[in-house]
């Protein structure tokens, strides 16, 4: 079980299945059992996808019961690469997430912790800035954020090539980053 430091910001990263949700709703959990619900916003990117029967990420609700004094901010997203059977119809796909999720930041209140599930999803379409997350994040004493870092889903079309440039840009604005694969 991996330990996520509770100032400062961290990306959790790693392919499918290794417990970035989980490790994200353990580090809620913590904050919320150490510090309280005041000033806690939560924003929820992940699709749920079932792939061979198993359902692949998913909402930081199945880990924990997210108090109803915690803003919780919820994008219905779509699973561009696994939804679509077109590259054309995965960029739609992306855009509409990204489109859903400018709805979310313009009603997230001023976070003292912030935890992301998910983070890149919102950003697979060049039409949202990750500026937009990591503006928001800076604002907080702790962000924990995940996102999915493999190449499982493809790596040459265009919604793979953004994801993988917003991850870089994360990184990169982040204090630390913990690979679980």
């Amino acid at each position: 079980m991996t330990d996520v430091p509770l100032s400062g910001s961290t990306l959790l990263v790693g392919p499918s299945q290794v417990g970035k949700t989980a490790t994200t709703a353990r580090a809620l959990q913590t904050w919320l059992d150490r510090h309280g619900t005041d000033g806690v916003a939560v924003l929820d990117f992940a699709p749920e996808v079932e792939r061979d029967g198993q359902i692949l990420g998913g909402r930081l609700d199945r880990f924990l019961e997210i108090p109803d004094d915690v803003w919780y901010g919820v994008l219905e997203a779509h699973a561009p690469r696994a939804e679509s059977d077109s590259v054309e119809e995965a960029v739609t796909l992306a855009r509409e997430n990204a489109e859903g999720a400018r709805t979310l930041f313009e009603n997230a209140p001023v976070p003292r912790a912030v935890f992301v599930n998910d983070a890149t999803i919102p950003f697979q379409h060049e039409t949202n800035d990750p500026a937009l997350l990591t503006d928001y994040c800076e604002r907080a004493r702790c962000a924990v954020l995940n996102a999915f870092e493999s190449d499982e889903l493809g790596t040459e079309n265009p919604v793979s090539r953004r994801e993988r440039e917003v991850l870089a840009f994360l990184r990169d604005s982040v204090d630390r980053t913990i690979d679980l694969s």
